[in-house]
C-alpha cells in the first residue's frame, strides 16, 4: 500500500517548482528567444512550437528533479524541513 502524500508536502512542492520556474525560465529565454529572432520572421508557427517544446522539456525536467530531491530527502510536511535538514548536516560537519 503507497502512501499519499500530505497537501502541505505538495503545497511546498508545487511552491518551490514555482519558485524556481521563473529563473530558470528566465535564463532558457535568454538563450532561446536570441537564438530564434530570423526564425520566427521566417516561419512563425513552427518557431513557436519549437520554442513552446523547450519551455516544455524545461519544465518537466525541472519537476522531475525537485520531485526527486523532495523523495530523497524524505521531506514530509515542507521545504523548510529540507533547509533545517541542510543546515544542521553542514554544521555537523564544521563540528
Amino acid at each position: 500500500m503507497t502512501m499519499l502524500d500530505s497537501k502541505k508536502k505538495s503545497a511546498s512542492e508545487a511552491l518551490v517548482n514555482s519558485l524556481g520556474g521563473y529563473p530558470i525560465g528566465y535564463g532558457v529565454g535568454i538563450i532561446i528567444l536570441p537564438l530564434s529572432t530570423g526564425w520566427i520572421q521566417e516561419d512563425p508557427y513552427m518557431a513557436n512550437i519549437a520554442i513552446t517544446g523547450a519551455f516544455a522539456v524545461t519544465s518537466f525536467v525541472r519537476s522531475y528533479f525537485l520531485r526527486r530531491i523532495f523523495e530523497k530527502y524524505g521531506i514530509d510536511d515542507n521545504f523548510i524541513r529540507l533547509g533545517r535538514k541542510s543546515i544542521q548536516k553542514l554544521i555537523e560537519r564544521l563540528s
